[in-house]
């Protein structure tokens, strides 16, 4: 049984302890942060989309969730931490909110600076 422990313990060592990547992780925060998704709104990779069109005194009306993979990090994480234009607050982490940004840009990481 030593034997067995000991020639299979080497490999133990490269074995990583991620159940998921980090791009599986983003993916499934991005479809479900805290109860409603952000894709249900801005589109499966962030490209914005029409929430709902009505009228208001007489006037058609359209409620639209913007594009959000096309803007810089810091406003980004300032939108996602503020609640503007019936956008939910979703009370993310620091790391969660790299990880979403990092999902809707997959090229800019060298651009994200430390958050404060």
């Amino acid at each position: 049984m030593k034997f067995i422990f000991f020639s299979l313990f080497p490999f133990l060592l490269f074995a990583t302890s991620d159940f998921i990547t980090p791009m599986e992780y983003a993916s499934q925060l991005y479809k479900n942060p805290r109860g409603i998704g952000c894709q249900k709104c801005h589109g499966n990779n962030g490209e914005g989309m029409l929430i709902a069109k009505y009228m208001h005194k007489n006037r058609k009306k359209s409620f639209v969730a913007p594009q959000i993979n096309n803007i810089a990090f810091d406003e980004f994480y300032k939108t996602i931490n503020s609640r503007t234009k019936g956008m939910p607050r979703y009370f993310l982490t620091k790391q969660e909110i790299k990880a979403l940004y990092f999902y809707l840009h997959p090229n800019d990481k060298k651009k994200v600076k430390d958050v404060k």
